[in-house]
């Protein structure tokens, strides 16, 4: 039982008379992750995504489903719906997720791109979060509707779309706890926040790295002084910071060197990151926009896939106290600060490894300078369960129907919060987490896109899954 042929051709007319409008609207509104804009309340933009996609989604909903925008106290909206069985397997309850925050700007857009500028080029739709991951609603509603239109059973499902996972989820669990009676036992997760290695097959993603962040401030006076009279005589932030950040990272090789932050890689995963290293080859590197003559870390494919998905890795994501070049005199500065950004391993203890971060940073000053790390959050990676027998023919199954090509299986470096939460609340359902975020399509980064016909067949990969789950 699967999505017919005229369901599909459906899908690609919704999408193309009302999906992609709707996202070319949604990626107008800058609706930044409250991390990025802590006046977002009374900003409006929050507001203003919700009830679009809230709006949409209630004129698509399938017979008998309900919808609600939840907020609880100051926290950010989720938007909840709730999608009664349409028959075979009944007792639980899938849940698909989403959400609808995006990330800040940043610079480099090409001529004509923006993040609040929408451009349907071919295939693709430029803008801030129409891929990461403002899709995910509607590619869930397209799902069930395709399921609805062709009579495919399936157990009762409930959406849940947040606004401040780039945030780092941290209103989401007051939301599951409040939830929880309404949500019932989960036997299936469908989560649409991740990525594809290439646009031809559909990628299930097998773990994610965690995140810990923080803000390491180095000062050694009390204002700038004079740089010919002080160098020499006092040590240079810069240099204090570039000390301490030697303590965590080997700045030749980039390998992190405290033994807290590493875990032994399973080896299912690293077999899994020889066999897609075999399919995607050297796109594993080019995909990323180098410079004219440089190269990746190394060019073993399956080592660069393993060490995006379980080692650890530092990067340095904002800078304080350093002038414009147009405006930097010959001054020593009173203090340097960097906003430090770990990826942790899937199964590493991200508050441990955070603690024993800001403890290495802050032993033993050189010079006596004041050094402080302060703490901005800690997610915990995740590893997926066994994929259980029916899901993984379910998988195969629409990735050679949709795509026409085998399903794959991939650890991602980026983290969901989210997952972990599920997976620790519900230790015994199975995840299916996916997602359009291929190559080139540079969530966080300039001139993201969503590439439109990967989301499509996405949809319908999903109904058939969940017409399998039904089945079982």
């Amino acid at each position: 039982m699967t999505v017919t042929a005229a369901t599909a051709k459906w899908a690609e007319e919704l999408f193309t008379t009302s999906i992609v409008p709707t996202l070319v609207d949604y990626i107008k509104i800058p609706n930044k992750s409250p991390m990025f804009e802590p006046g977002w309340k009374a900003a409006g933009h929050m507001d203003r995504a919700v009830a679009l996609l809230a709006g949409w989604a209630k004129d698509h909903l399938p017979a008998g489903a309900t919808l609600e925008v939840v907020t609880l106290g100051e926290r950010t909206p989720v938007i909840f719906m709730d999608i009664p069985a349409t028959g075979g397997r009944t007792g639980d309850t899938v849940m698909l997720y989403g959400h609808l925050d995006k990330q800040p700007e940043m610079t480099g857009w090409r001529d004509g791109l923006g993040p609040w500028t929408p451009v349907l080029d071919g295939d693709k739709l430029y803008g801030r979060g129409g891929a990461d991951d403002g899709y995910a609603i509607f590619a869930t509603l397209t799902a069930l509707g395709a399921m609805e239109r062709d009579k495919l059973p399936h157990a009762r499902c409930v959406v849940l779309i947040e606004a401040c996972e780039e945030s780092g989820s941290v209103d989401l669990p007051a939301y599951i706890d409040h939830l929880a009676p309404r949500i019932g036992e989960l036997s299936l997760v469908v989560c649409l926040d991740s990525g594809c290695a290439n646009y031809d097959q559909l990628w299930s993603t097998t773990s994610l790295r965690g995140l810990i962040l923080g803000n390491l401030e180095v000062s050694l006076l009390r204002e700038g002084v004079h740089s010919g009279d002080g160098s020499g005589v006092v040590a240079s932030s810069f240099r204090v910071i570039r000390q301490l950040l030697d303590r965590i990272e080997d700045s030749h090789t980039g390998t992190i060197k405290l033994s807290e932050l590493a875990v032994a890689i399973p080896r299912g995963r690293v077999l899994q990151a020889a066999q897609a290293a075999e399919v995607i080859g050297d796109e594993v590197w080019n995909k990323f926009p180098f410079q004219d003559g440089v190269s990746p870390i190394t060019k073993d494919n399956a080592e660069l896939i393993l060490n995006r998905t379980w080692r650890p890795a530092l990067a340095i994501t904002g800078a304080d106290d350093l002038p414009p070049i147009a405006n930097a005199g010959n001054v020593m500065r009173p203090r340097t600060r960097l906003k430090l950004s770990l990826r942790v391993p899937p199964t590493c203890d991200a508050a441990a490894a955070l603690a024993h971060v800001k403890k290495v940073l802050e032993a033993d000053p050189p010079y006596g300078a004041h050094v402080t790390f302060e703490p901005h959050g800690a997610n915990t990676g995740w590893d997926a369960p066994e994929l259980a027998p029916w899901l993984a023919a379910a998988l195969e199954a629409a990735s050679e129907k949709h795509f026409g090509k085998p399903a794959m299986y991939m650890g991602e470096g980026g983290s969901i919060p989210f997952m972990g939460m599920l997976g620790a609340r519900f230790p015994k359902a199975q995840f299916c987490i996916t997602g359009v975020l291929g190559p080139g399509s540079n969530a966080h980064g300039p001139n993201e896109f969503l590439h439109i016909p990967t989301a499509r067949r996405l949809s319908l990969c999903v109904a058939d899954v969940l017409a399998a789950h039904a089945q079982q």
